[in-house]
């Protein structure tokens, strides 16, 4: 299952189980460091957030990677049927993955109108 996940539109088990396979199928893509998160209900109310917490421990350090957040907005604008807006996010993450920047140059890098001595405070309304 979690070598080829193509064969699968939707996987409906206990959160549990869920939990288990999401982690498994975050190593296909880097990890749960990069891995956005969405919770869709029936009704379509929807959530989404980062995989892995908040991170109190690397706060003030300068190492948060905000990509995981980002991907999360991708999900919800796309959800939102805001695809413009989630094109624009889309194509100035795609130019930074891969890279060894710190949590401050990246977000210089993807939000150029704003000063470059940020520290990991900015939102996703600034880049649009």
């Amino acid at each position: 299952v979690v070598q080829d996940l193509t064969q699968f539109d939707v996987l409906i088990m206990p959160n549990l189980y869920g939990d288990i396979l999401s982690d498994l199928c975050a190593g296909l893509i880097e990890g749960l460091r990069v891995t956005p998160n969405g919770n869709i209900g029936i009704n379509r109310v929807a959530i989404f957030e980062s995989v892995h917490g908040t991170g109190p421990e690397i706060a003030s350090l300068d190492l948060a990677n905000p990509t995981t957040l980002l991907l999360s907005a991708i999900m919800m604008l796309c959800h939102m049927g805001l695809h413009y807006d989630r094109n624009k996010i889309q194509t100035v993450l795609t130019k930074d993955l891969g890279g060894i920047s710190k949590c401050s140059e990246f977000t210089a890098d993807i939000c150029p109108q704003r000063e470059s001595d940020l520290k990991c405070t900015f939102t996703v309304a600034t880049i649009l």
